[in-house]
């Protein structure tokens, strides 16, 4: 069962990445941009096809996709064209590439418009389009997690009733709770939540009325909780586990705490590696919340797929076997999981920095901006932004990023996150 984690958990990476790229690919074509290749996966090629003037593919490795539209550049940029020992500047090797691109185009009858030519809305629409579909996905698969599927969660039905610490009979058991009753009204006041019934139990002094379900006829009960000597109160009862669904509100809360939270990580990232190294030549124990690589993703999900199994119902039972998991619970897990991880690819994505979308994202407002500043001051439209001057920071950010996913990989496999 725990490669049927890992399956799951390519197949679902591999279509988030292809919405992803359609997300770019789709606005660039409505445009008029020209897209010669949209590929899902890297090194050798697996299955490729060609439809009209894009080429269409599959690759070995399931580690992301591109999407490739030409002029991204613009080619007569006026940056620095050589170094000091007269060889080509790295961005100006990009405006070549991206110019002798376009002449390719050209000569095979390709027409459309370069990507540095497109308005600015156009270009943020393109270049947002992929971390946007990557917050669809989320959102989707959230709602079919909360609304759907549900989740377990304590209810007013008792489980269990239980004895007082010291063995003696508890109040529970002194007022004559039953398992299988259910606690609808606690000192006049109704009880619509578990949250609300322990609340309201610890608010007590003194005994109360109490209502309860039992077998589908009210019982009414008096009930007066035990004052520990810690200043809480104990009645002996233990909550049944139901199954509940949530609402539309509930999803976006749910998304925004996610994205909140990702963004956080990102920003604690840093920091978070120092730590994460330390431990690895330390030997002092790893954060057990800290980011993780896709080896690590990959352990979880084949821990989900690989948990014990329960008897499961869709009733409001209970999720079967004690320490067990449920079809309904595993598929509520790895749905979360991707959804998750289309969370962290929407968050990570819009960072501000080249080769991110993020970065190009920033290159088309600095145009944008360019353009308003000289229409207010009523000089000439200036030339498209020369964003190839970003492409020797796009590499760096590439090198810091290869850099920290060789950590995480190593402190996966090295010093692995247990999930229990």
């Amino acid at each position: 069962m725990f490669i049927v984690g890992l399956v799951i958990l390519i197949v679902g990476l591999m279509i988030s990445v292809a919405l992803h790229e359609l997300g770019h690919m789709l606005p660039a074509k409505k445009f008029g941009a020209l897209v010669p290749e949209y590929w899902i996966g890297f090194g050798p090629t697996v299955w490729k096809t060609r439809k009209g003037d894009t080429t269409y593919g599959v690759k070995a490795l399931p580690l992301g996709g591109y999407v490739r539209i030409l002029g991204m550049y613009f080619p007569n940029g006026n940056g620095r064209k050589t170094k000091a020992d007269g060889s080509l500047t790295l961005a100006e090797m990009a405006r070549q590439q991206s110019g002798a691109e376009l002449e390719e185009a050209a000569r095979r009858g390709q027409s459309g418009k370069p990507f540095y030519k497109l308005s600015t809305p156009q270009k943020l629409v393109v270049m947002a389009g992929g971390p946007v579909m990557n917050l669809l996905i989320a959102v989707v698969l959230i709602a079919v997690v909360v609304m759907g599927i549900g989740f377990n969660a304590p209810s007013t039905t008792i489980a269990e009733v239980r004895n007082a610490e010291d063995g003696t009979a508890s109040p529970a058991v002194t007022a004559g709770i039953e398992a299988g009753d259910q606690i609808v009204q606690w000192d006049g006041r109704p009880v619509e939540s578990w949250e609300v019934l322990t609340e309201a139990i610890q608010a007590t002094d003194g005994p109360v009325d109490v209502v309860a379900i039992r077998e589908g006829s009210p019982v009414n009960l008096v009930v007066e909780p035990q004052l520990r000597e810690d200043g809480t109160r104990y009645v002996g009862i233990v909550s049944a586990v139901e199954r509940q669904r949530g609402t539309l509100a509930d999803v976006a809360e749910n998304v925004w705490m996610q994205v909140s939270a990702t963004g956080r990580a990102i920003v604690a990232l840093p920091v978070s590696l120092f730590d994460l190294v330390k431990s690895l030549f330390t030997g002092e124990e790893r954060d057990s919340s800290g980011v993780i690589s896709v080896v690590g993703v990959a352990r979880l999900a084949g821990d989900i797929t690989g948990a014990p199994t329960a008897v499961d119902s869709d009733s409001t039972t209970g999720t079967g076997i004690p320490g067990g998991m449920s079809f309904l619970d595993r598929a509520a897990l790895m749905l979360s999981l991707l959804g998750a991880l289309n969370v962290a690819l929407f968050v990570f994505n819009l960072i501000p920095l080249p080769p991110l979308d993020g970065g190009h994202v920033v290159g088309a407002l600095w145009g944008g901006a360019r353009n308003v500043g000289a229409k207010v001051t009523g000089k000439p439209r200036p030339a498209p932004a020369d964003t190839a001057r970003m492409v020797p920071l796009a590499y760096a950010v590439f090198a810091v990023l290869m850099v920290m996913t060789v950590i995480l990989v190593v402190a996966d496999l090295v010093k692995p996150i247990t999930f229990a």
